[in-house]
């Protein structure tokens, strides 16, 4: 049974930072691709950030150069460092692999006052 749960978000002002976790279970976690994403009231999901299983990153233009994604695969985690943050990243944030494979977990809400 595949599991996901996400855990660090909170309450933060402009331009903190807060950094995320992704705990996977129930999956051969080091194979497949991870991915952040995250959904603001009224949007659609949206893609955040990508990990390769190699530990290669890529991310969406709203958070180049605020936002850090990593992985340890022996722990089955993905990670998503905020910094800098802006009120326009306020979001639930989720994790899942490239294309969300997996059943979604609870998310965990980010919210970032002016």
């Amino acid at each position: 049974q595949v599991q996901l749960v996400e855990s660090g978000g909170g309450l933060v002002q402009a331009g903190g930072s807060l950094r995320l976790s992704c705990a996977a279970s129930g999956i051969i976690f080091s194979i497949y691709t991870m991915a952040w994403y995250r959904q603001a009231p009224g949007k659609q999901r949206e893609l955040v950030a990508t990990i390769t299983s190699g530990g290669n990153p890529t991310y969406a233009d709203s958070v180049a150069g605020r936002f850090t994604i990593s992985r340890d695969n022996a722990k089955k985690m993905v990670y998503l460092q905020m910094n800098n943050l802006k009120p326009e990243d306020t979001a639930v944030y989720y994790c899942n692999n490239r294309v969300g494979l997996f059943s979604w977990g609870q998310g965990t809400q980010v919210t970032v006052s002016s």
